[in-house]
């Protein structure tokens, strides 16, 4: 009976930043002509094995794995075109958009199109075109909070589409003087406004949207907390967060979640209170 030490190989490769195993599996290659990833799964099985495999493949791919994953099948993975789509930068999005064709030798935008619908799709749609407007347009500050009041609590019913169209285009630095000149117009945050007025799908991504435009690590933050809450612990929504933002914003995530929560992060389905 074999056995794996998987202690070790986890311990070597956290240790490493993303180029290094990169570089550790081209030297496997050389020296014993056999793809490392596949030994590594033959020997592992589960989350483990997941978390392993995910850190071995490049971010770009990763990303474009995740998709690709998120949208094949019977059924989609709304919460991960969420989670993606709203935090990557428009280069990200960019990028990951021409690494999907050259895998694939197919459209994102076509493939997630026809995956969903109505205002969701349109959003994702617009978050794809990765066009946002950069910087701050001092004019139009007050005129997007005056569209969004009159799109949500002033309106009988709600029009999804200023929504879209404002929250999707804008960039974070306009936005969040847009949600302050919301407050003081509308008396609510935006996104107490946004749980009123929208449900399901749409109400999901508006929320992640507009949590990382304030913050990108804060919205990873909560993420992972209520990945962790309760009885059960979403095991691939944790892996997805410390494989991805391992060596871009951890360290924020993790001062975040311990102001945001009162504790600090801990890689298990309990908290670490300190």
């Amino acid at each position: 009976m074999k056995w794996t030490d998987e202690a070790a190989i986890l311990q070597l490769l956290v240790a490493r930043s993303n180029v290094q195993r990169q570089q550790i599996k081209a030297a496997y290659k050389t020296l014993f002509g056999k793809d490392l990833v596949d030994d590594l799964k033959s020997e592992l099985t589960g989350k483990f094995e997941t978390l392993i495999v995910s850190l071995m493949t490049p971010p770009l791919a990763y990303d474009v794995a995740l998709l690709r994953n998120a949208i094949k099948g019977a059924g989609t993975n709304e919460k991960v075109l969420v989670e993606v789509l709203a935090s990557r930068t428009p280069q990200q999005v960019k990028d990951i958009v021409t690494a999907y064709r050259q895998e694939y030798d197919a459209v994102l935008e076509e493939d997630i199109a026809g995956d969903t619908s109505g205002h969701f799709k349109r959003l994702l749609v617009i978050l794809l075109q990765a066009n946002r407007q950069k910087g701050i347009q001092q004019e139009n500050i007050e005129v997007d909070a005056q569209a969004l009041f009159k799109a949500g609590e002033q309106k009988f019913g709600t029009d999804e589409q200023s929504f879209v169209t404002i929250l999707g285009n804008r960039s974070a630095e306009h936005l969040r003087k847009v949600f302050d000149a919301y407050m003081k117009l509308a008396g609510f945050e935006m996104e107490e406004s946004i749980k009123r007025e929208t449900s399901g799908s749409l109400k999901d991504l508006l929320l992640a949207v507009v949590k990382c435009a304030r913050s990108v690590p804060a919205y990873f933050a909560e993420t992972v907390y209520y990945a962790m809450k309760g009885a059960g612990t979403d095991d691939d929504t944790l892996i997805r967060v410390m494989v991805s933002r391992s060596e871009v914003d951890m360290l924020d995530i993790r001062t975040e979640f311990r102001r945001m929560f009162a504790c600090s992060i801990f890689w298990s389905n309990t908290l670490q209170y300190d």
